[in-house]
This record gives structure tokens, C-alpha cells and sequence, in this order.
């Protein structure tokens, strides 16, 4: 090496050094908050009740996964007719399954709310057009980031008219074209539910600034209301303060 091509290496030295700063400085600004299987591996090992899902007063229940809980417990709170929507887990084996549990992709079940509406206000068959067109339903085992059984794309049915008009809106849209590839969102008979640990209700109202919320359910939240407009509750009653 000659006395001229000290600079270079030098210069060269230099950019490694800085991107590692970089990379370094990117990994620590994410806090264990902002990912939700290290949120897991500090959830306590307490059991979780399963909870009825039958409705009164006329109203109706169905589960749904599409993903990250957070994420469509957000936009389904917003509909007008939905009265609840509950995060939890449905369609494994395991009783009485914690989040940590579900993470590792073992338990069988999916990540999932449990939604109870009003179907004079709000049917059904658009409880199932929300549903499709607010996530990918032709990944199987994955939303974005999101990978593992528990992320999967399910319609657990409460009854059997239920069954039929999921099984025949997805035929729909299957033959209609708008998705590129086959939906292989799974239409599962309801078995039982366990609700998520009180940290996960209300996630994203609750925990608005916080990463995961900023940048995964924030953006899908936006495009969701601006398609959806006209079947959204007021708006005093929907969005959380941006302050």
C-alpha cells in the first residue's frame, strides 16, 4: 500500500464506522414496547377466561383474525352497529393460552377479536367486506411483518348462516378477480374464545404515539376510514387525540 492510498482507506473505514452507528442507533430506538413478541416474553403465565359468545337484545357475534389484533380491533371499533370488539385468541387447542404461549406459533390459535354487532344497523355480509378489504387474505400465515399460524387469515362462524354467506362471499371474490391471488382465509366453525391480557383491549386508542401503532395501525387506520367513511360511528366517538 502506498502513502497516497492512506485517504481511501481511511474514508472507507470511516463509512463502515458510521453505518454501524447507524444500524446500532435504528436497533435501540426500538424499545422492547414496540415489538410485540418481546411484549410476550414478559406477559406473566396467568390464565385467561374464556368468555360466552352468545349475544342478547338481538345482536349477533362472529370471530375474526387478519393479523395483529392491535390492528383490526382498531378498525372495527369505528363501525357503526359494532357494539364490541374484544382481542383474544380462538381456533387452537391449548385452554387458557397467554400471549407469550400464542407467539411461539404452537398453541393452533390465531390472533383474533371477537365482535359483536348489530345486524339491523350493520349486516353481516358488510361485517365480511371490512373484513376482507382491510388486510391480505391470499398470505397464508402472514400480514406484513407478521408471521406465524397466529397471524392467519380466519372467519370462525357462529352459525350456519354465517358459514354460507362467508363461504359464498369468498367464492365471490375469488371468481370476481380483485385479489391477485386465492384467498386462503379459512372458514372455521366458532370452538371457543380466550380474551388477550387487559394490556392488548383498546390497544392502539390507548398507546397512540407508541411505534407499532405510528407506522403499522395508523397508516391501515387511515385507509380504512377513507374507504369506509360512510359506515363509521362520529367521529368524536372514533379517533383518538393526536395530541
Amino acid at each position: 500500500m502506498t502513502f497516497s492510498q492512506l485517504p481511501q482507506l481511511a474514508l472507507v473505514v470511516l463509512s463502515i464506522a458510521t453505518l454501524f452507528t447507524l444500524l446500532t442507533a435504528c436497533e435501540n430506538s426500538i424499545s422492547k414496547e414496540d415489538r410485540p413478541v418481546a411484549i410476550a416474553e414478559e406477559q406473566p403465565e396467568s390464565e385467561v377466561k374464556m368468555v360466552a359468545h352468545e349475544a342478547d337484545d338481538g345482536l349477533e357475534v362472529v370471530t375474526l383474525g387478519s393479523g395483529c389484533f392491535w390492528c383490526t380491533e382498531a378498525v372495527f371499533r369505528e363501525l357503526k352497529g359494532v357494539k364490541s370488539a374484544v382481542s383474544g385468541y380462538s381456533g387452537g387447542a391449548v385452554p387458557n393460552p397467554t400471549y407469550k404461549a400464542v407467539c411461539t406459533g404452537t398453541t393452533g390459535h390465531a390472533e383474533v377479536i371477537q365482535v359483536t354487532f348489530d345486524p339491523e344497523v350493520i349486516p353481516f355480509t358488510d361485517i365480511l367486506k371490512v373484513f376482507w378489504e382491510t388486510h391480505d387474505p391470499t398470505t397464508l400465515n402472514r400480514q406484513g411483518a407478521d408471521v406465524g399460524t397466529q397471524y392467519r387469515s380466519a372467519v370462525f362462524y357462529h352459525n350456519e348462516k354465517q358459514k354460507e354467506e362467508a363461504t359464498a362471499y369468498k367464492k365471490q371474490l375469488d371468481e370476481s378477480g380483485q385479489f391477485k391471488s386465492p384467498i386462503v382465509t379459512e372458514i372455521t366453525e366458532f370452538q371457543k374464545f380466550y380474551p388477550a391480557e387487559d394490556y392488548h383491549q383498546d390497544y392502539f386508542k390507548l398507546n397512540p404515539n407508541q411505534q407499532y401503532c405510528q407506522f403499522v395501525i395508523r397508516p391501515k387506520l387511515e385507509k380504512f376510514r377513507s374507504k369506509f367513511s360512510e359506515k363509521l360511528k362520529s367521529e368524536e366517538n372514533t379517533k383518538e387525540k393526536s395530541e
